[in-house]
This record gives C-alpha cells, sequence and structure tokens, in this order.
C-alpha cells in the first residue's frame, strides 16, 4: 500500500500540489501537516508512520517535506527500511524498493556522515586553538588564590564556624568543603 505525506510551512501555503501528486502517484491514504520543519512535533506524520506496516511505501512530494535535515531525514528512512517499509520521493524520483533508489539513498548517508565528520573536526580544530591560545573553558572556579589562603586561614581559627566563613567568603558550605579537601 502506498501511504502518503504532505507537509506545508505556513496557512498562507495550500497542500493541493503535493496531494495532487500523490493522489496521482496511487498513494491510498494521504496525511498532512502545517508545520514547520524544523518543528519535531507533526502529528500527521505521525499518524502516516503508525499506519505503515511492512511491504508499504511512504510517499513523500519531496525530501524537503519530510526531513528537518539530512541526517533527520536518513535517520527516518532507515528506521522505516529497518520496519520493512519502503520510502519514495516523487521529485528527487528515489524510491528505496529499488536497487538504484537503495544506492542513492545510501550516498546521501554517506554524504551526511561525511557532514557530521567535518563538523566534529572542525569543533575540535577550534577547541585545541583556543586552548593554545590560553582560553578556559568550564565553569569558573568559586574562588581566587587568595581567597582560598582566607579560607584556609579562616577554617584554622576554632572560634569560626562554617557558617560564619561561607558567610564572609559568600560561598556555599559544600564550596567550602570542597576546597578543604
Amino acid at each position: 500500500m502506498l501511504i502518503g505525506y504532505a507537509r506545508i510551512s505556513t496557512l498562507d501555503q495550500t497542500l493541493a500540489l503535493q496531494q495532487d501528486a500523490l493522489t496521482a502517484a496511487g498513494c491510498e491514504h494521504i496525511y498532512t501537516d502545517t508545520v514547520s520543519g524544523s518543528v519535531t512535533t507533526r502529528p500527521g506524520l505521525a499518524q502516516a508512520l503508525s499506519h505503515l506496516r511492512a511491504g508499504d511505501t511512504l510517499v513523500v512530494w519531496r525530501l524537503d517535506r519530510l526531513g528537518r535535515s539530512l541526517p533527520h531525514l536518513i535517520e527516518t528512512v532507515s528506521a522505516l527500511v529497518r520496519q520493512g517499509v519502503g520510502f519514495r520521493s516523487l521529485q528527487e524520483q528515489i524510491d528505496t524498493t529499488t536497487s538504484g533508489g537503495k544506492l542513492v539513498f545510501h550516498v546521501f548517508g554517506a554524504l551526511a556522515e561525511f557532514e557530521r565528520d567535518l563538523i566534529r573536526e572542525r569543533t575540535h580544530a577550534g577547541l585545541a586553538a583556543a586552548r593554545k591560545r590560553g582560553r578556559l573553558f568550564g565553569r569558573p572556579k568559586a574562588l581566587t588564590a587568595q581567597q582560598v589562603r582566607q579560607l584556609q586561614s579562616l577554617a584554622k581559627d576554632e572560634r569560626n564556624t562554617v557558617a560564619e566563613i561561607c558567610q564572609t567568603l559568600g560561598i556555599s558550605r559544600a564550596t567550602y568543603y570542597r576546597y578543604l579537601t
């Protein structure tokens, strides 16, 4: 069974073009959403996915109607394939039920993985360069070196209570004990 999914981003747009194309492609049921592609919750897509069974094919007018990004698209179609469900995009002429369509889809998957690896490498290189320039990452220390010495001095004097020392330095009890142990 062919199940269609159509999505538009705003109320100014119309679903008619996509619905006509999906009907002409032989879709028996068409589910729709009027929501931006960046939104993760899409009730129409959820309904379409829940009605798919092994041997069915999900049909979309264009790839960008299904996935928010290339990695999201790859993830969604891979999940369909694991369930024994095919995927078809009318405009790009991709059909994972054919060997050629599977090849094109795997090339897309490889490109998406390559893109993620490049982003990861650039991020690590940027962090390493920033560290070389002396940039510190993470939460700043609660106390300066001078305040740590003051804390140790106050803690040695038994007349001072933990609460008084914490109030004087403007720190919590947890910070007090962290610096003394």
